[in-house]
């Protein structure tokens, strides 16, 4: 399944029929219990189970069938630590056993494509999903558990205005009688950040630590874009990021040669940097 994406907006949606959640900045994941294990797929649809085994072992818990949308999180001082996610993320396996030992993760579901009784319900309208979800989650406890929701904006608001110093960057709008858009930017997202999502398509200079890169705004398909220099630090976890990549050969953009990935990794860029000059990267997502 293609998770739904989101769709940048300046100002919180009013209307009837509009549900909120509020966006929590962690790293979106698909986690799928089967008969025998739990999976958890990245965005992009790569298994990265290995880098989140301590929410695997936790979502044995949920009944076989069971597949949630949502997002890995790490909690730090009472805030998510974003760049702790990353970190995980980025790392090899031992790593990560080794980072979730220090700071375990929590799963923050916000949707159910697939339901151990009624198979995949992604047809059936958010409200309707949003029900299913909580009744699963019930008696499950901790780290994983459903994202908060309301049909009140004024509260969505205050969510966006209040919770920024625990991690929240901002508010996602969803339409209550919707199904799950399968791989569409059906939702909506405002967010603190000025920023908006590329994908990494491929790199300029060493793997390990690019000096540029090549990329997709939004999602692959649009024109290739290539990135201003990119901080040594960020090109550094970047680079471990790409070691997993696939190589598949060299292409052109903008005049220069790039060496093309397998694209799984998606950073953010600046909003609106790309218009008169190459794009500035601000960090993984």
């Amino acid at each position: 399944m293609r998770p739904a994406l989101a769709q940048a907006v300046p100002r919180i949606p009013d209307g009837h029929g509009w549900w909120y959640e509020p966006k929590f900045d962690g790293h979106r994941t698909i986690l799928r219990r089967t008969e025998e294990t739990v999976i958890l797929y990245a965005r992009s649809g790569r298994v990265v189970t290995s880098h989140w085994m301590d929410l695997a072992v936790a979502a044995m818990q949920l009944p076989p069938g069971t597949t949630l949308d949502g997002e890995a999180v790490i909690w730090k001082d009472g805030r998510i630590d974003f760049a702790a996610a990353q970190s995980r993320a980025a790392s090899g396996i031992t790593r990560a056993r080794a980072l979730a030992a220090q700071r375990p993760a929590s799963y923050l579901a916000w949707d159910v494509l697939e339901h151990p009784n009624q198979g995949q319900v992604t047809a059936l309208p958010y409200t309707q999903r949003r029900q299913l979800l909580v009744d699963l989650l019930h008696d499950i406890p901790p780290p994983i558990q459903a994202v908060p929701a309301t049909d009140d904006r004024d509260i969505a608001a205050a969510w966006y205005e209040g919770l920024q110093e625990q991690g929240i960057e901002g508010i996602v709008a969803k339409k209550g009688a919707a199904p799950y858009p399968l791989g569409r930017r059906a939702w909506l997202k405002v967010r603190h950040a000025d920023t908006e999502d590329a994908l990494v398509v491929g790199y300029l200079g060493p793997r390990r630590r690019p000096h540029r890169l090549a990329l997709a705004i939004g999602d692959e398909g649009g024109p290739i874009r290539l990135s201003a220099r990119l901080d040594p630090v960020l090109a550094g976890r970047i680079g471990e990021a790409l070691t997993a990549a696939e190589a598949l050969g060299e292409r052109r953009a903008e005049g220069e040669t790039y060496t093309r990935v397998d694209g799984y990794l998606t950073v953010e860029v600046l909003a609106g940097s790309g218009r008169h000059g190459t794009l500035t990267v601000t960090r993984m997502r």
